[in-house]
């Protein structure tokens, strides 16, 4: 096990927590505390309770995640402490491969896993992701684009997908570069 440590931050959709250990940011969430079903499932993972310290990577994570919330397309190329299964890892990966402001379905991530019935067990991953926005599972919808399964609750999804939008929309009328 290993020392780890947390920042509390305002964001326009609510009070955020940032969770680290010394190897990458291991936590992301919403509310004013941790839901402690959060707590045993790091400590089955190692990861030790966090301290309230103002680490130099949770600093910049904060500083990431207020950017993001800015419509600033900063990437979340912060080092992150991610564990998972071997699967889990994977759907991951693919969450980070969507693009800012575009959307994918469960089915679709199960069909680029070689997996073509693996809706369910793509969901599940995607509900397992410690670090929301970080790794964005709110870019994934439900069949012909319904809103389903967030964490955070479905209002904060469309807040983020409507953030995103609006984001890119600016983007593409002021003719900035997309990337």
């Amino acid at each position: 096990m290993g020392d780890s440590n947390i920042l509390f931050t305002d964001t326009p959709l609510g009070l955020m927590w940032l969770w680290a250990t010394e190897k990458g940011v291991c936590g992301v969430g919403f509310g004013d505390s941790v839901d402690p079903g959060e707590f045993r499932r790091m400590a089955r993972l190692g990861i030790e309770p966090p301290a309230p310290i103002r680490t130099p990577l949770l600093v910049q994570a904060r500083a990431r995640l207020l950017a993001y919330y800015d419509r600033r397309e900063e990437p979340f190329d912060l080092p992150l402490d991610l564990r998972g299964t071997e699967f889990q890892h994977k759907v991951w990966e693919r969450l980070r491969a969507i693009p800012y402001g575009e959307t994918t379905s469960y089915g679709a991530i199960a069909t680029l896993l070689g997996i073509p019935n693996g809706s369910q067990a793509v969901g599940q991953a995607v509900g397992a992701n410690p670090v929301v926005i970080f790794v964005p599972c709110h870019r994934v919808v439900g069949y012909a684009g319904a809103l389903v399964g967030y964490g955070g609750g479905l209002e904060r999804k469309a807040a983020l997908l409507e953030l995103e939008q609006a984001g890119l929309q600016l983007r593409l009328q002021l003719r900035l570069p997309l990337d």
